[in-house]
């Protein structure tokens, strides 16, 4: 098992850690079960966006050196 979990690229991690810092934040801020989802799942759309931008503007920044 930890073998395979070796060779698992790290870039997925970041799926479930975007997942779970938006239920937490949002989980701070709001009481209703249903709102805490929605603004939860907004929340990790937006982390992945900014994240794949960064990765965009990086790729662009470091394309043929």
């Amino acid at each position: 098992m930890l073998t395979l979990l070796a060779h698992v690229n790290i870039s997925w991690h970041l799926l479930p850690l975007a997942a779970a810092i938006s239920l937490v934040y949002n989980a701070s801020r709001y009481e209703a079960p249903s709102r805490i989802l929605v603004r939860a799942a907004k929340h990790f759309v937006l982390i992945l966006f900014v994240l794949a931008m960064i990765l965009g503007v990086l790729f662009a920044l470091s394309y043929q050196l």
